[in-house]
């Protein structure tokens, strides 16, 4: 169910996105990203593979095109920062148990749905899905070819460590099908590479995004994080020029979240090395600063794009999306996640596959759903998630677009939200408008503060303390 859209307003002036030290200090707090709503903490074991299988069942002969998600959880060695689900080992032969998995894990799904469904998104995550050779990636591009109808316009992506690439490579994916890259960048300075144990040189990335561009990649994506160990305001500036040399067409610019009791990585860090929250703040608002003056466009988050790129072509024209995988231009579809911890979305549902390889391979040998835990959703939780998706996609809040689609009076509903946002406007991040709230040109910045409104499981600053701060 897709609300109708309204294109997000340009800026009235160039104060708009002048961001003062002070606001970003005030919004420095945790809140969700809302790649979904309800967030993945709300998911429960008490959703099993049979629910699953009944909203694949009810999906089953829909013509609306699907996407894939598949999570290669392999990597050679371990980055001290990282919070994702992965198995840190030097063994390539443990890809192949792996890839069997994936086999019967695509086959049950082809049994449930039909085969040649049709694909318009494929994305491989990890973990490092470019641990896999090259004749493996291959066998699995084979699989889902033959499993699914990949559309001839699909959005095709697989995300890169740069210490596993290099020009054949390259050259080899291309011929897959693949056409779209993330580079995993971080951070330039090699004292912070070393700090967090992913050394890995600017002109390396160069030589390779050069070498992507020559092989006609649709879109190259770097990914950035500020406030690890050893970052200054200074270096981070750094960073932000060179990559801004480099000119990917997206650039994701992510805050660390320093959680060691949760992920057992970020012991490794010395937490005095990291910087303090000032200078934090400081490298947030010279990123933003410094992007934007090399020509890139602000999405939304931490997301930005050159002006030219898909990506802001739909937010002028309020046209975005977003899903598990962040921003998109693809409206919302039903997202397969396939293989370990994978997150998927079908109809009215979420789930998650089990977190650990030998759950996930018990469950394959018993060919049956991996889903671990998950949730259907309420009317509650689908109105909301229309609401809270309408405000990070297109920055605005149409009471009448609401309520042709609820039965329910905005303004009597959301009486509550609605009243908490004079803070918000009081700060210039809103514009209440009769039948609308519109976030403003500066808003963008904290759009996730907004949408925190509208989210009824976080209401308290102990409930926060899960997620990475909202800036």
């Amino acid at each position: 169910m897709n609300m109708p859209t309204a294109p997000s307003r340009a800026p009235e002036s160039a104060d708009d996105t002048r961001l003062p030290v002070e606001l970003l200090e005030r919004f420095d707090t945790p809140g969700p990203r809302y790649t979904s709503y309800p967030t993945a903490d709300r998911f429960v074991e008490a959703f099993g593979p049979d629910d699953y299988a009944r909203a694949l069942a009810q999906r089953a002969g829909q013509a609306q095109p699907l996407s894939l998600y598949l999570h290669i959880p392999f990597c050679e060695s371990l980055c001290y920062y990282c919070a994702c689900n992965k198995v840190i080992t030097k063994h390539h032969e443990r890809a192949a148990e792996y890839l069997d998995a994936l086999d019967v894990e695509i086959d049950l799904h082809t049994a449930a749905l039909g085969r040649e469904q049709q694909v318009s998104q494929l994305h491989f995550g990890g973990g490092s899905p470019t641990f896999l050779s090259d004749a493996e990636l291959a066998r699995l591009m084979t699989k889902l070819g033959t499993s699914f109808r990949i559309a001839p316009d699909a959005e095709v992506s697989i995300e890169v460590d740069p210490r596993t690439a290099d020009a054949g490579r390259l050259a080899a994916w291309r011929a897959m099908g693949f056409n779209r890259l993330s580079f995993g960048v971080q951070d330039f300075d090699p004292e912070v590479q070393r700090a967090v144990h992913r050394v890995q040189p600017f002109e390396s990335v160069q030589a390779l995004m050069a070498h992507a561009r020559e092989l006609g990649y649709v879109s190259i994506n770097a990914d950035l994080i500020y406030g690890l160990p050893k970052q200054t305001p200074e270096s981070f500036a750094r960073t932000v020029a060179q990559t801004a040399q480099l000119r990917p067409d997206r650039i994701a610019l992510y805050a660390y979240a320093h959680l060691p009791t949760r992920f057992k990585p970020q012991r490794r860090i010395d937490a005095a090395q990291l910087p303090p929250a000032g200078d934090r703040v400081q490298m947030l608002a010279g990123a933003i600063a410094g992007f934007l003056g090399h020509g890139y466009s602000y999405i939304g988050m931490d997301h930005f794009a050159l002006a030219d790129d898909a990506l802001a072509v739909a937010k002028r024209e309020g046209r975005l999306h977003r899903n598990f995988q962040g921003y998109t231009t693809q409206p919302g579809c039903d997202l397969l996640g396939l293989g370990v911890s994978a997150i998927g979305r079908v109809g009215a549902t979420y789930s998650q596959n089990a977190k650990t390889l030998p759950e996930y391979y018990d469950a394959m040998q018993q060919r049956r759903f991996a889903v671990q835990r998950g949730l259907g959703l309420t009317r509650d939780d689908e109105l909301r998630r229309n609401v809270i998706m309408a405000l990070m996609c297109q920055g605005r809040l149409d009471f009448d677009a609401v309520e042709a689609e609820h039965p329910i009076r905005v303004a009597e509903y959301f009486a509550a939200e609605l009243a908490q946002l004079a803070e918000l406007e009081q700060a210039g991040l809103v514009v209440r408008e009769v039948r609308s709230v519109r976030v403003t040109a500066r808003g963008w910045f904290f759009v996730r503060a907004v949408a925190m409104v509208f989210d009824r499981y976080v209401q308290s600053p102990q409930s926060r303390e899960r997620f990475s701060k909202i800036i």
